[in-house]
């Protein structure tokens, strides 16, 4: 909780403080880097510091947090909360380098702001830290215990025992531990990081989602090709990767994480609603191919569009897929339709004609400018927030937004 003295100077300085945050948050990166580089090898993805994609996630972390403190000063804001929680695992952060990040971040926030820190200002702000940060690093603690691993131990070797490409630019890799054991448990939804050593000796990280039935003994990623856009660099991890990674070789991954996943057996009869556009469909797949391998009669009805036929990853399995499930139904959406698919709608996704299932979950995966329409048409429709879960590859930009 946060106290009344604290609440009052938070709420006097957040317009100030939300206004400097761009600001703020690229101080405090390249400063923090500047003086431990090491947090750079295998910690934070360098393209996405690039484009700014990960200055903008803290900064709007930060102003949602404070926000959901003075809205709801009782309560934690645990939507957000869980999002960055298993961001934080699957990259293996630990407790110590809350300290690191606060001395950093205050550093950064007492540059930009200058005499406006007063000691008053700096003590409410560092309330608003140490309990958001408190919170995290419990929320952690859980998520390692539950994976079976120590806190920032998650990494463990993999064998690729069949490379299969799947759509243009697009990959997938099916693996198996290295050392012979079992594979870690895993709920359908979830990702697993994967680190890889660039030509210049530094780890990199990304995330993927499991494409395929998570109970399972091998596991499957599928990895589209990153082509840097608006200045931004082509993805080092996904390049590496694709030009790399082949049959026989190894891969370091972390444990799964991800809270975006189907919902409890008590949920069983609950309609799941599966959307997605261009490789948002992997988190997708995954989570069909988990309905269709424990026998579930769930209704389900997928959406996805894509650029073409051709173009939409795992497009064959997941019609084998439908056809394992007994009440299971796609609706496909082409800009360039083909004869592979002579039932596909032309153009991008248009809800309107779609017969939604009562009471769904809801499901989404796509570029934010998609999820965010998408979103939209199915609160038009009738559809709760509480009941659309949606999946974001790298920071998330929209959280607090979508979380309304």
């Amino acid at each position: 909780m946060l106290s009344a003295e604290s609440a009052a100077v938070v709420r006097a300085t957040l317009p100030a403080v939300a206004g400097a945050l761009d600001e703020i948050t690229t101080r405090f990166y390249g400063t923090m880097f500047r003086d431990r580089p090491e947090l750079l090898d295998g910690m934070f993805n360098r393209g996405n510091q690039a484009s700014g994609a990960q200055r903008r996630a803290l900064a709007g972390s930060i102003a949602a947090f404070a926000t959901a403190l003075l809205d709801a000063p009782d309560e934690r804001p645990d939507t957000l909360l869980a999002r960055i929680a298993h961001k934080h695992a699957a990259v293996g952060v630990t407790d110590d380098q809350y300290t690191i990040v606060h001395k950093y971040l205050f550093g950064a926030i007492a540059e930009v702001l200058g005499d406006a820190v007063t000691p008053e200002v700096a003590a409410a702000w560092d309330e608003v830290y140490w309990l958001m940060a408190g919170a995290l690093i419990a929320r952690e603690a859980r998520l390692y215990q539950d994976a079976g691993v120590r806190p920032g131990r998650i990494w463990r070797r993999w064998t690729v025992v069949e490379r299969r490409p799947e759509a243009p630019e697009v990959v997938s890799f099916v693996l198996r531990p290295a050392d012979g054991g079992p594979a870690p448990r895993a709920r359908a939804g979830q990702y697993v990081s994967v680190r890889v050593r660039m030509a210049d000796g530094v780890h990199q990280v990304r995330q993927y989602s499991l494409s395929s039935d998570p109970g399972e003994d091998l596991r499957r990623i599928t990895v589209k090709r990153v082509a840097g856009t608006a200045g931004a660099p082509d993805g080092e991890v996904s390049a590496v990767l694709h030009d790399e990674i082949h049959e026989g070789d190894e891969l370091t991954l972390s444990a799964p994480f991800g809270d975006v996943v189907l919902d409890d057996p008590a949920d069983a009869a609950v309609p799941v609603v599966l959307v997605s556009a261009g490789i948002g469909c992997t988190p997708m797949t995954g989570m069909l191919a988990h309905l269709a391998a424990t026998g579930s009669a769930r209704p389900v009805l997928v959406l996805h569009a894509d650029r073409s036929p051709g173009h939409h990853a795992l497009r064959t399995e997941t019609r084998r897929l439908l056809g394992r499930l007994p009440d299971a139904r796609a609706v496909f959406w082409y800009e360039r339709p083909g004869a592979d698919e002579p039932d596909a709608r032309t153009g991008l996704m248009d809800l309107r004609g779609v017969e939604l299932p009562e009471d769904a979950t809801v499901f989404l995966c796509g570029p934010l400018p998609f999820m965010r329409d998408v979103r939209g048409r199915l609160l038009r429709a009738g559809v709760p927030a509480r009941r659309i879960r949606y999946e974001v590859f790298g920071p998330d930009l929209w959280l607090p937004a979508a979380a309304a």
